[in-house]
């Protein structure tokens, strides 16, 4: 494939969105394999809740990286409601056609489905700057993620999925197949950072002791309502069992993030001597956690994609992930209180026994070099502007 740049000494400019943590840990070794390459100049924009100290302010694990050049777009998250999260989202907007022009990047890496990274992908479409999408094709039907992420794809001319029905997915959006590349998860590439850990030695790290639960659970944004009735239920279900201490982690920022919260820190507060919360466990001790953890309970998506690579199972909770691929390692329950303990409790006493040696449906890692290599190589006039594609009759 031809090469086209228009940075310094014939070096393309590419700029990277990162909005969390969870999508920073997705990236960062996308990134490590762009800072090395001699024929990019590497931009990140961290905006959202990186930027919120309620959230960690984890810019700052950005910044101490080193990767490149940091550029913030403040999209003032403050409030839970769902206007709250929208005026964020226009003044992300607006942040962005403020940003983007003073890099003036060649191609913009976006990856997911949340609000501050549709703001980016506007942006870049009324900017008229290419856009690489990763994680596209996929199906949540439990948050409104869905659409932001199918919306991504549409202003993308790049795209990078996680295994092959998502490229047909997205292919039959009438994206051009020769730009539609099934490279796997890139968040998978981080699993070797467990590999020289021991349970004992993370959990002294995270404050607690003998066996625990790696929790996390967010928003159910497509029904709203659900959400205090099911970390009710699922905090219910976490008391059962006195042999577990529990690690939970940061709930994230969308709408109706304020209930979920303050439920779980009432639960830390109640069992102190077996729980913890972390706003962010940063990428390397959240691989530990999670490798050495007796399984994930809540609904986060990395239950579904990373839990799997650790070899650890998971119980995920709920709608929010409904419509991803699943390994056999993943049990899915309602949100109720008896549902969730029968299947943690599955996993505790080992009566749930998942092959986990089989093909794994995101691969086994290897995905951001090659993401890595495709934005280097990849042809960006032939791919943008974009050609609709029609599926043959």
């Amino acid at each position: 494939m031809a090469v086209s740049a228009s940075g310094p000494a014939g070096r393309r400019r590419i700029a990277v969105v990162t909005g969390s943590r969870a999508d920073y840990g997705l990236l960062r070794e996308t990134l490590k394999h762009l800072k090395a390459a001699d024929d990019v100049e590497l931009h990140i924009v961290v905006c959202g809740m990186h930027l919120s100290e309620r959230f960690g302010a984890t810019w700052r694990e950005v910044e101490a990286d080193n990767f490149a050049p940091l550029t913030k777009v403040d999209l003032d998250i403050g409030e839970d409601s769902a206007v709250a999260v929208t005026r964020s989202t226009g003044r992300g907007v607006i942040g962005f056609a403020e940003a983007l022009p003073q890099i003036a990047p060649d191609i913009v890496v976006l990856l997911g489905d949340r609000y501050e990274i549709l703001a980016a992908g506007v942006a870049c479409t009324l900017l008229n700057i290419p856009v690489a999408h990763i994680h596209g094709g996929e199906i949540t039907t439990g948050a409104f993620d869905d659409a932001i992420r199918h919306a991504l794809t549409k202003m993308a001319c790049l795209h990078f999925v996680a295994a092959e029905p998502y490229r047909r997915r997205v292919i039959q959006m009438g994206e051009q197949p020769d730009f539609v590349f099934n490279v796997g998860a890139p968040g998978l590439d981080q699993a070797g950072l467990a590999v020289d850990s021991d349970r004992d030695g993370i959990a002294r790290e995270l404050g607690v002791s003998g066996p625990y639960l790696l929790v996390t659970l967010h928003p159910t944004t497509a029904r709203p309502e659900a959400d205090a009735p099911t970390v009710a239920a699922m905090l219910t279900a976490l008391a059962r069992f006195d042999g577990q201490s529990i690690v939970f982690t940061g709930v994230n920022a969308d709408p109706g993030n304020s209930v979920i919260d303050a439920a779980i820190r009432a639960f830390v507060d109640a069992h102190p001597d077996r729980s913890r919360l972390f706003t962010s466990l940063g990428s390397a001790r959240y691989w530990r956690a999670l490798h050495h953890a007796t399984a994930v309970v809540g609904n986060s998506s990395s239950g579904i994609l990373e839990a799997p690579a650790a070899g650890t199972p998971s119980v995920n909770i709920g709608e929010r992930q409904n419509g991803r691929l699943r390994a056999a390692s993943i049990i899915d329950c309602a949100g109720e209180t008896e549902a969730i303990e029968r299947a943690i409790r599955s996993i505790v006493d080992g009566t749930f026994r998942p092959d986990m040696t089989a093909e794994p449906p995101y691969g086994r890692g290897g995905a951001s070099a090659r993401i890595a290599r495709l934005l280097r190589e990849v042809d960006i006039a032939r791919a943008f502007p974009k050609h609709f594609y029609d599926l043959a009759p």
